[in-house]
This record gives C-alpha cells, sequence and structure tokens, in this order.
C-alpha cells in the first residue's frame, strides 16, 4: 500500500489538497482512504461528507476517516488502571470513571498514529492519504514512535525481563520494589505497537508531501522542512504551491502585479533548489464540494519520488577512515552540532535534532572530525585499533 503523508504551515490548504489527493486517486479506480485529525470536520466539509469515528463511504474507491480521540483515549485509561489496580489502591487513589475523562493535548495525533497503523495491517485500500497537522507538530508526530520506542528500551531493557523469576529476591535484597510483570507486558505491548507505526512510516512507498504557498513565509516553512525531513530520513514528494494568482491578471498598475512577482520569484527558487513543485491555481474562492476538488488537478502519483540514503564510504584504503554521508539541505555550519554517547550519535540541526544508532562498523570507531559540504553532513570515523579485527 502506497502512504501519503501531507502537511505543511498552517493556513496553507494541506486539508483541501488532501481531500483533493484522494479523490483524484478514487476516480482513476484506486481504492483510497483518506485520515485526518482535525477536530472540526474541515476534511468531510472539503469532501462534501461527514466524517467520523469510522470510514465513511465517499465514492465507490473512497473512504474518509477522522479518528475519535476521546474513546481510544477513555479505553487506553481504563486498562491503565485494571492493570496498575493494586499500585493505585496502595497509593490510596480513586479510580477515574469514564464518561469523566476527557482527551489530553495530543490525542488527536496519537489516535492518527494508531489509525494509521490500523489502516497499513488492515490492507483494505491501496492508496493511504493522511491530512498531517502543521509542519512542525507533524514533524514532532512522525518521529514520536521512534523515540518513544527508545525511551521504553532505556527504562525498562527487554533483556531484564529474563530475571523476572529472581525479581522478588533481588527487590529484597536492594530494599526497593522492582518493576511488577505487568509493567514489562505494557511496555512490550507499546513497543509492538509503535513499531507498527513506525514501519509505515519508514516504509519505501511512504512519502511527504508539502503543501505551502509560494511566499515569504512558504519559503521558510519549506526550507525548515527539508532539513527536518532529512534529518529524520524520510521522503520527500512533490511540492504542491497552492493558491497560485493567474498571471496574465496582473496588468502593470493592478494591485496583483505585486503578489505574483512575489509568488513567482519564490517559485523559481524551488525549482532552483531542486524541488520537484507542482502549481495549483488559486480558483478565486475556498474550494468546496468535489467539482472544486477536481478543478484544483492535484496529482496522487509522482514516479520520480526521492529516495534518502546515509551510506558509509570505505575510504580505510586511501587515508584511513570512514566516511558516514547524511544530506541535510539548507543547514547552517554554525547551527549543526554532534555528540557521540555511545553506540548512538546525537545530530542537531538548527531547531531539530535527532538521535541515531551507529551502523555496526562505525560502533567499532571514533570519531575524526566532520564537515558540511554541498548540504551533506560528512562525519569521518577512525577505526579503534583495539576493536578493529587486525589483518595478517
Amino acid at each position: 500500500m502506497r502512504t501519503i503523508l501531507i502537511t505543511g504551515p498552517g493556513g496553507s490548504g494541506r486539508t483541501t489538497i488532501a481531500a483533493a489527493t484522494a479523490r483524484a486517486a478514487a476516480r482513476e479506480g484506486t481504492r483510497t482512504l483518506v485520515l485526518s485529525a482535525d477536530r472540526t470536520d474541515t476534511l468531510g466539509a472539503a469532501l462534501g461528507v461527514r466524517t467520523g469515528a469510522a470510514p465513511t463511504k465517499v465514492t465507490e474507491n473512497l473512504a474518509a476517516w477522522r479518528p475519535d480521540a476521546a474513546t481510544g483515549f477513555r479505553d487506553d485509561l481504563a486498562a491503565f488502571q485494571e492493570r496498575a489496580a493494586s499500585a493505585l489502591d496502595l497509593l490510596g487513589a480513586s479510580r477515574l470513571d469514564p464518561e469523566e475523562v476527557t482527551p489530553l493535548p495530543g490525542a488527536e495525533e496519537l489516535a492518527l498514529l494508531r489509525a494509521l497503523r490500523d489502516a497499513a495491517l488492515a490492507e483494505a485500500h491501496d492508496l493511504l492519504v493522511v491530512d498531517l497537522p502543521a509542519t512542525p507538530h507533524a514533524l514532532a508526530l512522525l518521529s514520536l514512535p521512534e523515540e518513544l520506542r527508545r525511551y521504553l528500551r532505556r527504562l525498562l531493557p527487554p533483556e531484564r525481563q529474563a530475571a523476572r523469576a529472581l525479581r522478588p529476591v533481588l527487590g529484597r535484597l536492594a530494599g526497593v520494589p522492582m518493576p511488577a510483570e505487568w509493567l514489562y507486558e505494557t511496555a512490550a505491548r507499546w513497543d509492538v505497537e509503535l513499531a507498527a507505526v513506525e514501519a509505515v512510516v519508514a516504509d519505501r512507498d511512504t512519502v511527504v508531501r508539502l503543501v505551502a504557498e509560494p511566499g515569504p513565509g512558504g519559503a521558510d516553512a519549506v526550507r525548515a522542512a527539508g532539513l527536518a525531513l532529512a534529518l529524520r530520513g524520510l521522503r520527500p514528494d512533490l511540492l504542491i504551491a497552492n493558491r497560485v494568482l493567474p498571471e496574465a491578471e496582473a496588468a502593470a498598475g493592478s494591485w496583483l502585479a505585486g503578489p505574483v512577482a512575489q509568488q513567482r520569484k519564490v517559485l523559481e527558487e524551488w525549482r532552483e533548489e531542486g524541488h520537484e513543485v507542482h502549481d495549483i491555481a488559486h480558483l478565486g474562492r475556498d474550494p468546496r464540494g468535489t467539482d472544486d476538488l477536481a478543478a484544483l488537478a492535484v496529482p496522487h502519483v509522482n514516479r520520480t519520488s526521492s529516495t534518502v540514503e546515509w551510506p558509509v564510504t570505505d575510504r580505510l584504503a586511501d587515508d584511513g577512515v570512514l566516511v558516514w554521508s547524511i544530506p541535510l539541505p539548507g543547514a547552517e555550519r554554525d547551527e549543526l552540532d554532534l555528540i557521540r554517547r555511545g553506540d548512538e550519535l546525537v545530530v542537531t540541526a538548527g531547531q531539530f535534532r535527532r538521535i541515531v544508532p551507529l551502523p555496526s562498523a562505525l560502533r567499532r570507531c571514533g570519531v575524526d572530525g566532520a564537515a558540511l559540504r554541498d548540504g551533506e553532513l560528512r562525519i569521518r570515523f577512525a577505526p579503534d585499533p583495539d576493536l578493529w579485527p587486525r589483518t595478517r
């Protein structure tokens, strides 16, 4: 199943573009599901239907789904209270009734991740279009599975479960209570669920499509998003330039001349930077309904989507080092930072940071330097003589 993750700065029209993308695919016979986590039913309004907690049929090949965050949050809390019953009773805590529970901030995004996983596992559709939140929140959301799995492995290492029979004895010796069995079981279940979401995001058939208006604000947002996507190892797709003004109507002296010239300048810059840009003309109104979505002429397939690779180059024979190349388009040298922590590398680029495990060969090396050239961070690793296999 192909997955198109659509995001962009707030107000760029990403929900409308997601609806138009899904509709275009369905019209060509592709079984399509479009997801959105928006509290207000903006997606349903664009499609001319009312979406809800279950997939709603829009046309023969198109369904729309707005997952119910409240129900999922109540179920998770009820399960937690049941498993932690003894600890809650020991603390004298009173249970929360499902009727008094309201979703906390972020529950909608978590519900969207769960729906993304469920839709991929069901394999009932050929294309999944996901209307993500605005770019900063979307990037944080897409990185959440990887980061949460790392936290779980650090806090509750799976290998320690092998000693669960000794846990009561160790608890008495240490004088502190040891983690209960249910805690490890919960962590293992979360790890499986997060791994399933992470697999969908990292799949070869998953791409991220940016939507932005060609202007100063849109240019800044696209530049930041491109850097963040590269750091996360996510595959970029088309850049949808939304609400492009008609050049023919921008006659000299018209108030449209300035905005049109500004848009043309940004569009040229995007193409010069290597983005594959698809223009969406301004309809002169807010798109609403199937006719307007068809008029937008949004493509649902991009045959030239780029891939993301972080190759390790063997230069041991030349100058005795291995080079790890990380593409970071738009990165500034002064905003880059690298920290080696055991078998992990902490990479900071501007406001974005990622902790990545080192490839196996580099774990037996020490960092020998780094350089940023042509939008690519090249980190040099020198083999550790005590760890590197000796040749005869």
